[in-house]
């Protein structure tokens, strides 16, 4: 019998990737993107599309159970953070459904909302990978402590949004009131040639059945832009280390930067990468591996990485009436 997935957040780079990814395998799955704009890629990667509401609005839940109930759907996959977040708020309620939802381990997506719990639950493991962070609002303590210029990064947040180089008191003032409650202090590590993107597909017992690297460079949103793959020998060892730590499930995106030849991890996005669609192109699809783990039980196993660069580029995609 014929699976049905649905996928929110399909306009988006990571809701299109995980679509475009199962479309590309080739198995015999109804695909169903879901997003709050009506014109957007999602249309072209699924078999259909509805509109969303909003996730924050009141009835969103309400919705979602509909759109289960509607398609007899059999799995759903965030395809945005926001989803992420909502639905492990409500996996009782879903579950009645008898959906069956890909969601990482909700002490770790809790823990991934907020860049200083985070970086204590680090420190309390005495891990070698944390970050130097403070809350301290000291302009004078925090370009002695980390030099300039030195960053202010969204306790809340992925990626590179929002985050304020710091390299004089000038832009410090502008933003000192929020030290604290909404941003967190941290030294520039390394530099943007040695920035790592290694999504693993985790165990949720503190291991990993695969996992892929890319050495990769940012646009100014904050998703992976151009790409190559990489084979870190440190990289293994990280993974083991944070994956006992943190017991991820499923597919989970480590983001690293080198420094001094050592790992240091910018932050564990828990859930499939935006770079997803590139992953695939080179032998991880981990869209499919996550399908198949859930729906029918079979453990991944670690694929034939292609080596290769990727770049990302504008495409037109045209549907004729």
């Amino acid at each position: 019998m014929m699976k049905t997935v649905l996928v929110s957040g399909a306009s988006g780079i990571i809701g299109y990737g995980i679509l475009r990814s199962l479309k590309q395998s080739g198995q015999n799955r109804q695909l169903i993107g879901a997003s709050i704009y009506e014109n957007s890629p999602a249309d072209f990667f699924c078999d259909v599309f509805e509109k969303a509401i909003p996730t924050n609005e009141d009835g969103y839940i309400g919705w979602l159970l509909q759109m289960i109930e509607k398609h007899k759907i059999d799995l759903i996959i965030p395809g945005i953070e926001a989803d992420m977040y909502k639905w492990v708020e409500h996996l009782p309620e879903i579950s009645k459904s008898g959906a069956k939802v890909l969601m990482n381990a909700s002490e770790l997506i809790a823990l991934c909302k907020d860049k200083w719990n985070f970086y204590q639950k680090l420190i309390e493991h005495n891990s070698a990978y944390a970050i130097e962070s403070t809350l301290t609002s000291g302009y004078d303590e925090l370009a002695q402590k980390f030099g300039l210029p030195f960053l202010l990064k969204p306790r809340s947040g992925h990626g590179s949004k929002g985050i304020v180089r710091v390299d004089g008191s000038e832009i410090f003032l502008q933003h000192k009131k929020d030290i604290g409650t909404i941003l967190v202090a941290q030294p520039i590590i390394g530099n943007e040639e040695e920035e790592y993107t290694c999504s693993a597909f985790c165990d949720g017992k503190g291991g990993y059945f695969a996992a892929m690297t890319l050495k990769r460079k940012l646009s100014k949103d904050g998703y992976t832009v151009s790409a190559e793959v990489a084979d870190l020998e440190q990289m293994d060892e990280a993974l083991k280390n944070l994956c006992k730590l943190f017991k991820p499930i499923g597919p989970t995106n480590f983001q690293f930067r080198l420094q001094d030849g050592n790992l240091k991890l910018l932050e564990i996005n828990p859930r499939v990468s935006s770079s997803t669609s590139i992953r695939t192109a080179f032998g991880y699809n981990e869209s499919l591996m996550a399908v198949e783990y859930m729906l029918e039980g079979k453990v991944p196993v670690q694929p034939m990485i292609k080596k290769g660069k990727a770049v990302r580029y504008i495409e037109d995609l045209i549907k004729y009436e």
